[in-house]
């Protein structure tokens, strides 16, 4: 049996992409192009590797089989071009997506800073929320995501297959509320607030911290309007609309008359980690060389400075 490696390339990105249109975006060649690949490949190997079902295209065992071998191939590759990078400049682009006051707070201050340390080194950042970042991330159309997480909060979001998380920053979680509406954070009743909660965008981490609080009062929690941004959430504050609890990381630099931050025990932390492809399994250079930059940017950060 003689196969063609490149053709392992189409059938790993219909295993991805989860369909031959979305394959085809990927390689940049029409869905017929990439149809006939995989009929090639098929023969080549003597097996049915794909079925087309209404929900998409799905690999059969020996399409799996298949695909395992082509991503052992990739990922030899992958070391090869890194032992080579690895005696050379660090070059190229590598894209961070993230939320946004990591990206306000601890990486667009310190470009200038990397551009001039590493020249010919790109970091493009893309600002969006979660379920978009990681779909991109899934599509390679993204090196790594900034992800939040709630560190007290039981139901995590599960890792995806191949990928890994770095610590980034630990930050508190902190109360905003109306100027003078709270006199005590002392033994405060989460249901029995004198405004309601505002409610915020659902794949958030402030959204975790909003469901465990809901969990851990015998009072319902009252929502009303539901923001993403945190100015937003300070606006309606300092209008008397309600109470919400943002991070340390998006109050740096913000200043918002008639808002009291607040801080207040057991509300616990924002965790904030770096989320990409394993590099034992896709090692590169030049988002190794990221991933560092970030970790030191991140470090460099006082949460106790914060408002």
């Amino acid at each position: 049996m003689e196969i063609d490696p490149r053709r392992l390339r189409v059938l790993l990105a219909v295993a991805r992409n989860g369909g031959v249109l979305a394959a085809a975006d990927e390689l940049k060649i029409t869905p017929s192009a990439v149809s006939q690949q995989l009929g090639k490949l098929e023969d080549e190997i003597g097996h049915t590797l794909v079925v087309r079902t209404p929900k998409g295209s799905v690999l059969t065992p020996a399409g799996v089989a298949v695909a395992e071998a082509g991503e052992e191939i990739e990922r030899a590759l992958d070391v090869a071009r890194a032992r080579v990078e690895g005696s050379a400049k660090v070059a190229g682009v590598v894209r961070v997506g993230g939320f946004t006051s990591f990206l306000r707070t601890v990486v667009i201050p310190r470009l200038p800073e990397w551009r001039e340390q590493y020249p010919q080194l790109q970091v493009q950042m893309v600002e969006d929320d979660l379920p978009v970042l990681t779909r991109l991330l899934r599509q390679r159309q993204l090196d790594a995501v900034v992800v939040e997480l709630d560190s007290l909060s039981a139901d995590q979001r599960a890792l995806p297959s191949g990928m890994m998380d770095e610590p980034l920053l630990d930050e508190p979680w902190k109360l905003v509320a109306p100027e003078g509406v709270l006199l005590s954070t002392e033994n405060l009743d989460f249901g029995r607030l004198p405004l309601p909660w505002l409610d915020v965008e659902p794949s958030s981490a402030n959204a975790a911290v909003l469901g465990r609080l809901r969990q851990a009062t015998a009072t319902p929690i009252e929502t009303v309007h539901q923001y993403q941004e945190t100015l937003t959430a300070l606006a309606l504050v300092a209008a008397g609309e309600g109470i919400a609890i943002v991070p340390s990381l998006a109050l740096t630099g913000v200043v918002q008359a008639g808002v009291d931050v607040l801080d207040v025990p057991g509300l616990g932390t924002r965790r904030t980690v770096l989320r990409r492809f394993d590099a034992r399994r896709r090692p590169s250079v030049v988002v190794d060389t990221v991933a560092r930059l970030l970790r030191e940017a991140a470090s460099a950060f006082d949460p106790r400075l914060a408002p």
